[in-house]
């Protein structure tokens, strides 16, 4: 099994409904928040089941959906038909946009499954889809020396805030024989330091910066906004 798959089929990494619910209000909210204007044409690359989708499709102009599990590709594309305003694509259908046609694309949570080549790789594509003025938000990169007990005690404060402590302890306890953490322990999670990911942003064609705060719960991991210089 490879980190795709894994998302493609089901899966417990949330513990119980309420924690899948506020976790991505939390996402969406923090997303929204980067839209540049009403008529923004936005990316979520890696958008997964994008529950807060419909709130992002109402803060821009244009939601573009962008995922590589073909099941919840299918999922969205089932539940979004007739929204002209939502587009669903797997990745080599998003590589093939016109050049300029995007104004903002978030990559949340999706670079510690993918290899350091396979992120030069798309920010190239990335630096081309983007128009004049627009930027790329990578977020929840996950810095070195950020332990999956670190992780666990984001999430136990998260849950604690936002009422589903008691399914968390339980919820990790499972997680610990899951095959996440099977994976997460066989292929391991591609990390940053953030001088590291500042470097090759900059490599790659952008005006980088960090951003603060992350987006999401877990403040330990980064986030960053880069503009194309072109």
């Amino acid at each position: 099994m490879d980190w795709v798959s894994f998302w493609d089929g089901a899966h417990s990494i949330y513990v119980n409904d309420r924690h899948k619910a506020v976790h991505y209000a939390r996402i969406t909210a923090d997303i929204v928040a980067l839209v540049p204007d009403p008529a923004a044409r936005v990316m979520d690359y890696g958008c997964g089941e994008a529950l807060g989708a419909a709130d992002l499709a109402r803060a821009s102009g244009q939601l573009i959906l962008a995922d590589s599990a073909q099941t919840v590709r299918a999922r969205l594309k089932e539940k979004f038909a007739g929204d002209r305003k939502v587009s669903v694509l797997s990745p080599e259908e998003a590589a093939l946009l016109p050049d300029g046609s995007l104004d903002l694309i978030i990559a949340n949570s999706l670079l510690q499954y993918l290899s350091k080549d396979v992120l030069k790789d798309l920010l190239a594509v990335w630096h081309r889809l983007l128009a004049p003025g627009g930027a790329v938000v990578l977020a929840d990169v996950i810095p070195p020396g950020v332990s999956a007990v670190q992780d666990a005690g984001a999430l136990l404060s998260f849950a604690a805030r936002d009422g589903f402590l008691a399914a968390a302890v339980i919820g990790l306890a499972k997680t610990a024989v899951s095959p996440y953490r099977k994976l997460r322990a066989d292929l391991g999670l591609t990390m940053y330091e953030e001088a590291e990911m500042l470097a090759l942003l900059k490599a790659a064609g952008y005006a980088p910066e960090r951003l603060h705060p992350n987006i999401g719960h877990n403040q330990r991991r980064m986030a960053f906004r880069a503009v194309p210089v072109k």
